[in-house]
């Protein structure tokens, strides 16, 4: 992992969680893996981009295995061709690497054992533990039974060479989809749903991004997945939480089919986020339906939205240690989140000033067509980033919402005949007054200097009664566009059961500004770079759409934190 993603607060990891505490039991001496090497795996299905709620177990997954000094595989889990892309494994990929994890040589995918699990499944059928069922869909649901009533199939009693007649031909592509499923001879009366004669492979005649046309059956996850895990030696399966009722079948098909491994299943809380839905399909619906502009756009919760909008990985990783690991679900604040990105920001974003609603204010006693420069701090918080020159001049760029003609009781900025304010590194300035055009917008502030105040630095020991302020050159700056976000959703709970989470779309999610007025420095600035722009927020240049001569800001998160510590 690169060094500059390690974090200095996440001891999370080095905490004696549940997880952790099962795994020393297994190697300590007489446990179930004394001597081995630990070995996990991430195993995503590549049918869309990775988002927060897969970070909390690609870091308890790569993060584990960093802290025994084992082994991480990444495994595409590529049993439903329907839906996968190869587009999504590569995003994949470029997600976990710029997360710091990497994986060597350990990059499989499912659907290179598709030979190995058919012959398990064969093996299975050969010891009565499976059989070819012909139940539709329909009888499916109506043969199931329920609590006080056990499932049925009158194909459970098949012989086993017809089941593998029946099987071997479902393969060869003789019969259309949903006239045969092979299930598990496992228990029909079974109190978990699970173990009531499970479906083991389906029939689904759909090409496969790797495999063409060459399987027309494809096995279920609950099959598929012990199987992999025991195929690479993994030592323990961690999962969320939804498959805690699926372990007792993962250990049935570990126990019951050839391999040599047996690993172990773990299940954890998984993710939840206010403000946020973590579904893919739903992801991938607000994406094909144009609510958002793409995967990546920066309100979406992928790490490539979330990285876009100038995530760092630091930060998501600080969050999802500090976070815990833990059994119950909970559901954590997004402002959490954005606590996390402010704490790094403030330590490594470079300082700048940046106006975003710019009007002109003249310093009527400074010589028209004289300027200066001021040497500023770009990081107070790392002095080994140096020092930049900015310029100064009669005609400044300021924010409109720094001046008020009438101001409202305790405004400490400027309006005609107030108090004197700092101009943030330069001086302190006096207003006089302003112009406006006919509609009555202020189109012009005036102003005069105080010669003697070079520096404007509070730390001159001049009691000063009007705010700080920061300002551009108008002589220098430079155009900018910015992008203002927000959350994607008002509702604190869009996926919740009972509410269509498009009908919670935040219309005000995105406000774009053009006409913005940025330090002449920033000409040369390359994404990702992050920047504070003093007194407005933490923002990054747009990957996408920010180029020399049209740059493109993103707010990151705002310099507020409302996160209740």
């Amino acid at each position: 992992m690169a060094e500059e993603n390690r974090t200095p607060l996440g001891e999370e990891l080095e905490s004696k969680n549940f997880i952790h505490q099962f795994i020393d039991e297994d190697i300590a001496e007489g446990g179930r893996f004394q001597g081995m090497t630990v070995h996990t795996r991430f195993p995503p299905e590549p049918n869309g981009y990775l988002h927060i709620g897969h970070c909390k177990a690609l870091v308890i997954d790569f993060g584990t295995a960093e802290k025994y000094g084992g082994l991480c595989n990444l495994r595409m889990d590529d049993t439903n061709p329907s839906k996968e892309d190869v587009e999504y494994v590569e995003a994949i990929q470029e997600d976990i690497h710029w997360l710091g994890f990497d994986w060597g040589d350990r990059f499989y995918y499912a659907s290179d054992y598709f030979e190995r699990m058919y012959e398990c499944a064969e093996a299975l059928i050969r010891k009565g533990l499976a059989y070819v069922c012909q139940l539709t869909p329909e009888q499916f649901k109506e043969y199931r039974g329920d609590v006080g009533t056990p499932a049925r199939s009158p194909y459970r009693d098949r012989p086993a060479e017809e089941s593998l007649d029946l099987f071997r031909r479902m393969r060869a592509g003789e019969f259309p989809n949903g006239a045969m499923t092979l299930r598990a001879k496992i228990d029909l009366g079974s109190g978990n749903f699970n173990m009531r004669d499970p479906v083991l492979y389906r029939i689904n005649h759909a090409h496969h991004h790797r495999q063409g046309d060459k399987w027309c059956i494809y096995p279920m996850y609950d099959f598929a997945h012990p199987l992999e895990d025991a195929f690479e030696g993994i030592t323990h399966s961690l999962c969320s939480l939804e498959f805690e009722a699926h372990r007792p079948l993962y250990d049935w098909v570990i126990a019951n089919c050839p391999v040599e491994a047996k690993p172990r299943q773990i299940e954890f809380a998984r993710l939840g986020i206010d403000h946020t839905v973590m579904s893919k399909r739903k992801l991938r619906q607000l994406v094909e339906e144009g609510k958002v502009s793409g995967w990546d756009d920066p309100r979406m919760p992928t790490l490539c939205g979330l990285r876009r909008r100038g995530y760092t990985p630091r930060s998501i990783r600080n969050f999802c240690e500090r976070i815990g690991v833990a059994k119950a679900a909970s559901t954590v604040e997004y402002s959490f989140l954005e606590h996390c990105l402010r704490e790094d920001l403030n330590e490594t974003a470079q300082r700048t000033m940046a106006v975003l609603r710019p009007v002109k204010l003249t310093i009527t006693n400074y010589p028209e067509g004289q300027s200066e420069t001021f040497e500023v701090e770009n990081n107070p918080n790392r002095p080994e980033d140096g020092k930049r020159e900015i310029s100064f001049s009669r005609h400044l760029w300021v924010e409109a919402d720094d001046f008020l003609e009438e101001p409202v009781p305790k405004y400490k900025r400027l309006y005609p005949g107030g108090p004197e304010c700092r101009l943030k590194g330069a001086y302190l300035i006096t207003c006089t007054g302003c112009e406006k055009d006919g509609a009555g917008n202020i189109t012009e502030i005036f102003a005069t200097y105080d010669p003697d105040s070079r520096g404007g630095d509070p730390a001159d020991g001049r009691k000063v009664k009007g705010a700080t302020i920061h300002w551009v050159d108008a002589a220098t700056a430079i155009d900018a566009e910015v992008r203002l976000y927000d959350n994607l959703f008002t509702d604190p709970t869009p996926d919740a059961a009972d509410k269509n989470f498009l009908d919670c779309l935040n219309p005000d999610s995105l406000e774009v500004l053009t006409g913005c007025k940025v330090e002449a420095g920033m000409a040369g600035a390359a994404a990702p770079a992050s920047f504070q722009f003093m007194r407005l927020g933490y923002f990054c240049l747009d990957s996408r759409d920010s180029a020399p001569g049209h740059l493109v800001f993103n707010r990151s998160v705002s310099l507020k934190d409302s996160f209740k510590k």
